[in-house]
């Protein structure tokens, strides 16, 4: 099952099963309604995320019953679509790929270079760093803001104090069934489903702050740097999430290409870790890190002021932004 989250020209938001070739919204408060009642579960993404299977249950009923009914419906290129989980209970990021956390360190010395051809030469001359011990040992990971949320479509404006606007090519899981200390044999069962994440970075604040030993703060957190979507894929469409294919693109031109295989850590593990003596809410995203060669940092390479973006991974679809920029 495809589920997402749109608006109306009313401004209300409804959720929707999505169908067709992904070119159809059925929505799933109105089926329930013309069934001879509402159902609470179809409110909002939280709402059909907190009723458990039930919710999920009802939902294909519906579909299965009324699917058919064309005023039930809308096409997708006539509404707002959002962002699936527009107000996540919490957002995680992880840094689960080994390749993009042994390249990037490089990436932020030759951004901090400034240019000096002297220094940049000794930087690329010198070989990659082992990968560090901590990250075999639990998943690291940090939480973001998830007040500032946009979805597929949105115009993502970039922040007046940065000049260097960079993409991560990542996905992520929405959580529910509200737990604390979740074996990784029973995590699977508090995964609601997948989509995918663009992590926007302002670089050249994230090198400022780095060296405080706290995170990053304004290089990853502004308004709309966190962007999921298109929608949420359900685990039984997927199949095995570690084997699926990733993409970047920039105005059309491939940037970067991966696969979700070779976490150090899956998200169940992930799971286990967050959850221990924490509560884990139904409702919550948590984000991958970024796959190998999936971000412009790894590559030297940045964004520029009216680009568009499009991420891709395999079974879940496309997530598509454009970047502007603020006049300072």
């Amino acid at each position: 099952m495809r589920l997402a989250t749109y608006r109306l020209n009313t401004g209300e938001s409804r959720i929707a099963l999505v169908h067709g070739d992904d070119d159809r919204l059925f929505d799933l408060a109105l089926a329930a309604e013309r069934e001879g009642g509402g159902d609470p579960a179809f409110q909002s993404m939280l709402a059909l995320i907190d009723s458990g299977r039930r919710g999920l249950d009802r939902a294909a009923e519906l579909f299965s019953s009324r699917g058919g009914e064309q005023d039930l419906s809308v096409a997708l290129g006539s509404v707002e679509l959002l962002a699936p989980l527009p107000e996540p209970r919490q957002m995680r990021d992880g840094m689960s790929f080994p390749t993009h956390i042994r390249q990037s360190p490089r990436g932020m010395r030759r951004l901090l270079a400034k240019g000096d051809a002297a220094a940049l030469a000794a930087i690329d001359a010198e070989p990659l760093a082992e990968l560090a011990a901590v990250y075999r040992q639990l998943p690291i990971y940090y939480i973001t803001n998830r007040m500032i949320v946009r979805g597929p479509g949105a115009t993502v404006t970039w922040p007046r104090y940065s000049q260097v606007m960079d993409y991560e090519l990542e996905f992520g899981v929405v959580t529910w069934n509200t737990a604390a200390n979740i074996p990784a044999s029973r995590a699977a069962e508090h995964i609601f489903g997948y989509t995918i994440f663009n992590d926007f970075s302002a670089r050249d604040q994230q090198a400022k702050e780095m060296p405080g030993w706290l995170g990053p703060a304004k290089g990853k957190s502004f308004d709309g740097a966190n962007v999921i979507g298109p929608w949420i894929v359900t685990p039984d469409e997927i199949g095995d999430p570690y084997s699926l294919a990733m993409e970047a693109r920039v105005n059309g031109e491939v940037w970067s290409q991966g696969k979700t295989e070779g976490m150090l850590f899956s998200f169940e593990e992930m799971l286990a870790h967050m959850s221990q003596d924490e509560t884990v809410f139904a409702g919550e995203f948590i984000g991958s890190g970024t796959v190998g060669n999936g971000c412009g940092l790894e590559h030297g390479r940045f964004l520029q002021d009216g680009d568009v973006i499009e991420l891709e991974v395999e079974r879940i679809g496309i997530l598509k932004n454009k970047v502007v920029r603020q006049k300072a």
